[in-house]
């Protein structure tokens, strides 16, 4: 039996405000229990002179290799004039000197940067890098990983060869230009398809069979589902929407409810040609007690992906009784096929058109852009969308012109404590690893627990093989090196609380120092309205994602990764790549981590992250959130172009 756990749609980022034990990685060997680990932005030490954004800390070792250059070019070239005899001998001694001189320098580069991410303990000097935010200040990751590891141990990693070989790749490309279509669709294919699912063709529902109230549970991203899912099932049954609310979790610790994360107004008048939206039961039906009458449906009483006939079968009925129908939970509880195309429609544009964010996430989100962006003033193909009135230019004349604007790679590297349990593998820990996860199962998935107690659950060894695990930040940093991804590159980190902390970070921000989060973006002022409300927290997370230049998610499961890259999909004309990596193919190649040149390494990744990047249609029975490229919500101009010439032949 296997467990895919590649393709749930319930998929959750775990939430910022849920308690995680942080892993022992496995050479700290510490004698004392886990501690918590916070997803805080790193405690800044002071720098000296004025910080810059975004800069390198590789400044020390490029000038010492250009000494060390120089110094051996004046070994190699030495003007004294000697005797032919005497010359040859002391040019094989000085060349003999300079080459052992030559190669000692390059492993010394080599192991310079490997230590970074190796070496936790050792009185070393350390590559900084700068957060981009107001008060910045340079961080040392040495005196980060020493704080972690208490400097008893090295850090080890399983891909110690294919990092160094990264680090050094990463070193010398630094003035090299990255390859040509790293920022781009390959496929031109892509731009054919625009946004059409505000188009309408139907009359409007009058809502006169009763009253649909929906509790939707999970995160912001399961939430956005069940609204969306709500709002074709009311038009499919002829009812009224009441505004939908959000179910309060112990696992999520979030109050907010649909009015702190979307604008009421816009949502009700949006729709409103489509369905009737009121934000309350009537009077009359309040001191119902629904539960007594049978109109409570959980999801317990709604099979998973629910067919349309189902609603007009069993729901329908209640309906016509009560007059009001009260769906808990809503999670995944409406199919993506078969649905009637205006169902279809309507879903998409409940999800790219009616759903937008409150102003005082447009606000932070659009500082979060800028920000990445380097403070420069040029609209992204996206900020409009999904930030309003807060992506216009600041600089007079610039909002009908296209200016060159500094480019950022977003990353949702999903790797929290639950998905690491979830997915059965091992990631290098050892024994400490598994007791832990075993305990966090223990609580979190007792029937997970109970199939493997009976063997029917396949080993760690079996389950990467088939992609089956998520991508190790390890592996992820691996994948962008090889992809051409310069050292430079401005990276935003989306979600919080990695598994393993900052030390399994090291090797990231060690290769790609230009790395923040919105933690770092945001000073502790602006941050603060945010902090008690994960799902308004990730809503950020979603902005900066979306308006990215190139969005990389570690695994094509998670339904954050899915809603961001649909929405890159619906608006971005083509222009807005996505990276979704195979990681059954990855998997194939870093099995090889001990043997395989980078070189090789390189071609068969971006072999590998390529053939994802093919446009195609949505797939039957996928969901319209995450493949939007479909007759109901895109309109393919290829096609239409092609019916044109049909029709005057």
């Amino acid at each position: 039996m296997k467990v895919d756990n590649t393709s749930n749609e319930d998929d959750e980022e775990h939430p910022p405000g849920s308690r995680i034990p942080a892993r022992m990685d496995q050479s700290l060997r510490r004698s004392t229990s886990p501690a918590r680990h916070s997803s805080s932005s790193p405690r800044n030490s002071s720098g000296t002179g004025r910080p810059t954004r975004f800069s390198l800390g590789s400044g020390k070792h490029v000038s010492s290799t250009s000494s060390l250059n120089g110094w051996l070019s004046g070994l190699l070239f030495d003007p004294r004039r000697t005797s032919k005899g005497k010359r040859k001998a002391w040019y094989r001694r000085k060349m003999t000197i300079g080459l052992a001189l030559l190669i000692g320098v390059f492993f010394l580069m080599n192991w310079l940067m490997l230590s970074s991410i190796q070496d936790s303990g050792r009185s070393r000097g350390g590559i900084k890098f700068r957060f981009l935010k107001a008060n910045s200040s340079t961080v040392s990751i040495r005196e980060e990983l020493q704080k972690l590891g208490r400097g008893k141990k090295p850090q080890k990693t399983i891909y110690a060869r294919l990092l160094a070989k990264a680090a050094h790749a990463l070193a010398e490309g630094q003035n090299k230009p990255e390859p040509k279509d790293l920022w781009m669709e390959p496929y031109l294919r892509a731009s054919s398809w625009t946004p059409c699912a505000h188009m309408r063709d139907w009359e409007p529902s009058e809502g006169s069979n009763g009253y649909i109230m929906v509790t939707a549970n999970g995160g912001i991203n399961q939430q956005r589902v069940a609204v969306c899912n709500a709002v074709a099932v009311a038009r499919l049954l002829n009812a009224t929407l009441v505004l939908p609310k959000f179910m309060y979790s112990s696992v999520w610790t979030d109050t907010s409810q649909f009015g702190d994360i979307y604008q009421e107004e816009h949502f009700i008048n949006y729709l409103n040609p489509d369905i009737r939206i009121v934000k309350e039961l009537p009077k009359e039906l309040q001191s119902l007690d629904l539960e007594a009458i049978g109109s409570v449906v959980t999801d317990v009483d709604v099979v998973k992906e629910a067919k349309p006939s189902f609603y007009l079968k069993h729901i329908l009925p209640i309906l016509h009784l009560n007059r009001v129908i009260h769906f808990v939970g809503f999670g995944n509880r409406l199919a993506s096929d078969p649905v009637p195309s205006h169902l279809q429609r309507l879903r998409c544009r409940c999800n790219f058109h009616a759903l937008k964010f409150v102003p005082k996430i447009q606000e932070a989100g659009a500082l979060l852009i800028q920000r990445m962006r380097q403070n420069d003033t040029g609209l992204g193909h996206l900020d409009h969308y999904l930030v309003g009135p807060f992506a216009k230019s600041e600089v007079k004349g610039q909002k009908n012109r296209a200016a060159k604007k500094s480019r950022y790679l977003a990353l949702h590297l999903r790797f929290e404590i639950d998905m690491v349990a979830h997915s059965l593998c091992e990631y290098g820990g050892g024994e400490e690893e598994r007791r832990e996860l075993e305990s966090y199962r223990a609580i979190h998935f007792p029937a997970l627990m109970e199939l493997k107690k009976l063997n029917k659950l396949p080993s760690s060894a079996a389950l990467r093989p088939e992609g089956l695990c998520p991508l190790m930040p390890e592996e992820t940093v691996l994948m962008l090196a090889a992809l051409g991804f310069n050292r430079q590159t401005h990276i935003f980190l989306a979600g919080a609380h990695i598994y393993g902390g900052k030390s399994r970070l090291a090797a990231l921000t060690t290769l790609f120092p230009n790395l923040v989060t919105k933690e770092n973006l945001l000073s502790p002022t602006e941050i603060q309205p945010f902090v008690n409300f994960s799902s308004q927290l990730a809503a950020l997370d979603f902005i900066v994602c979306t308006a990215a230049d190139v969005f990389a998610m570690t695994d094509s499961g998670s339904q954050f990764s899915s809603l961001v890259a649909g929405y890159r999909i619906y608006y971005g004309g083509g222009k807005m790549p996505t990276i979704r990596p195979n990681k059954r193919r990855l998997a194939d190649i870093f099995v090889k981590n001990n043997t395989i040149e980078w070189k090789v390494f390189e071609q068969r990744v971006r072999k590998a992250v390529r053939q994802n990047k093919r446009v195609f249609s949505r797939p039957v029975g996928r969901s319209v959130y995450r493949y939007p490229r479909c007759s109901e919500c895109m309109c393919n101009m290829e096609e239409f172009l092609l019916g044109e010439s049909n029709l005057h032949l």
